[in-house]
C-alpha cells in the first residue's frame, strides 16, 4: 500500500516538479553511462598495457561515476518525497499511487508526454496501460 493516493487532477497539478526531476534525473542518466563508458575503456586499457594512460584519469573517471550516481540517486530521493515511483530511469518513467474503485492503481507518465494520460493495475505495468479517466 502507498503512503499517498493521487487523483489525476493532483498528479497533474504534481507533473511540473515531477517533469523537472525526471528531466534531470534522466540527464544524469546519461552522463552515468557515458561514465562508466570511459571507465570501462581505461580498464581495457590499462590491463592490456597502460597505454600511455595519464596518471589521474582512472581516478577522474571514477569520480566522475560516483558524481553522476549522486545525482541521479538524488533526483529519485527527491521524487519519491513528492510520493511518486519511478519506474524505469533510462525511459523517465514513473507512476503515481491512485485508487480505482478502492483498488490500488497506477497513473502512469513517461518524460515526453504532455500530460499524465494513462493508467494501468499495479502487475499490468507499462504494456498494460489504458487511457484515462480511470
Amino acid at each position: 500500500m502507498a503512503d499517498r493516493y493521487f487523483t489525476p487532477d493532483e498528479a497533474s497539478e504534481l507533473l511540473p516538479a515531477v517533469r523537472r526531476l525526471v528531466e534531470r534525473m534522466v540527464r544524469h542518466r546519461r552522463a552515468l553511462t557515458r561514465a562508466l563508458e570511459r571507465q570501462e575503456r581505461l580498464r581495457g586499457a590499462v590491463t592490456s598495457n597502460g597505454g600511455g594512460i595519464p596518471v589521474r584519469e582512472p581516478a577522474d573517471a571514477q569520480a566522475e561515476v560516483e558524481t553522476a550516481a549522486s545525482e541521479v540517486a538524488r533526483c529519485i530521493d527527491g521524487i519519491h518525497e513528492l510520493g511518486v515511483l519511478v519506474k524505469d530511469v533510462d525511459r523517465g518513467l514513473v507512476d503515481f499511487p491512485a485508487l480505482r474503485d478502492g483498488e490500488e492503481v497506477f497513473l502512469c507518465w513517461q518524460l515526453g508526454e504532455d500530460e499524465i494520460a494513462y493508467w494501468h493495475g499495479i502487475d499490468e505495468g507499462f504494456a498494460g496501460r489504458k487511457e484515462l479517466p480511470l
